[in-house]
């Protein structure tokens, strides 16, 4: 007879036989104050203004930037979906643009928890998510915390954000190398890509990625792929103080111009993931078992 592990891991695939291709891409950086979750915003602002639905789960546990950043206060999190009967549509707080915003708050920590039954549930309603969405945007906490790795292994699409400073530079490096060393991470099922941010010239943006691509392709064997950079402009600066996105802000700003051209670059991307994309239900579904190795 089929254990019962077994026949929760065939319905669980036949829930996500029903979920969409939605594109699932983590945003990541190996050390904190390189303007991560601004990248964020500002890119699901752009990808929205070209018609594309967004959403953002802010995974990086103990802040509140992006909800800051969007001028908005959920009224739930990751952890009411799994504990309190709440369903995807309850959970999604719309920002400017119609933007979607998940709050992960304790939820998705305490995914590693969750029994059989509870998981099943969870994938059930994430399926939903899929049909809500085209883009998916996981701001993740910065540095090399269990927590990054997982979000990073789970997903076929990573942007890591770096700047011109020295430490920015070796960190995203030590982020690469650590994630290499996981036996779960397969380079040829990644695409990696590099953003520059607060660089003086276009010539600095594509030093900072030359410079970690060599030694990725060098020692890890890792090849990575330059989606741009985010030129230093004070309007970005005057809109952290406003606490608004400067897409917004200043929608003519140097600094917006410049997200404008990264989610151009990323819809000509679009046709070029490595993996087929299996939508954010199997991503979770990956994240899960990356932090338990088994269910």
């Amino acid at each position: 007879m089929m254990d019962q592990a077994e026949q929760l891991r065939q319905r669980v695939s036949q829930q996500l036989q029903h979920s969409g291709s939605t594109r699932v891409i983590a945003v990541t950086s190996g050390k904190g104050g390189v303007g991560k979750t601004s990248f964020s915003v500002n890119l699901a602002i752009q990808l929205s203004k070209k018609g594309k639905r967004v959403v953002i789960i802010d995974a990086d546990f103990g802040l509140a930037n992006v909800e800051i950043m969007l001028g908005i206060r959920p009224q739930y999190n990751m952890a009411d979906l799994i504990y309190n009967d709440k369903n995807m549509d309850d959970i999604i707080t719309k920002g400017p643009l119609d933007i979607g915003f998940i709050s992960g708050g304790s939820g998705v920590q305490d995914m590693v928890n969750l029994d059989k039954e509870q998981i099943k549930t969870l994938i059930g309603k994430l399926v939903r998510l899929d049909t809500l969405s085209d883009v998916i945007i996981i701001d993740t906490g910065a540095g090399i915390s269990d927590s990054v790795l997982e979000f990073v292994l789970s997903s076929p699409e990573v942007v890591i954000v770096a700047t011109p400073e020295p430490t920015s530079i070796t960190d995203a490096y030590s982020l690469l190398k650590t994630v290499n060393r996981n036996k779960d991470f397969t380079a040829e099922e990644k695409k990696i890509q590099i953003v520059s941010n607060r660089v003086g010239s276009r010539e600095e943006g594509r030093e900072i990625y030359d410079k970690l691509n060599i030694v990725s392709t060098k020692f890890l064997n890792i090849q990575l792929e330059y989606l741009g950079a985010i030129m230093q402009d004070s309007n970005a600066s005057k809109a952290v103080v406003e606490q608004k996105p400067v897409s917004l802000a200043f929608p003519n700003a140097v600094s917006t111009k410049c997200y404008q051209e990264i989610a151009n670059r990323l819809l000509e991307l679009d046709e070029e993931v490595v993996k087929p994309r299996e939508g954010i239900a199997k991503y979770f579904l990956d994240f899960m078992r990356q932090k338990r190795k088994k269910w």
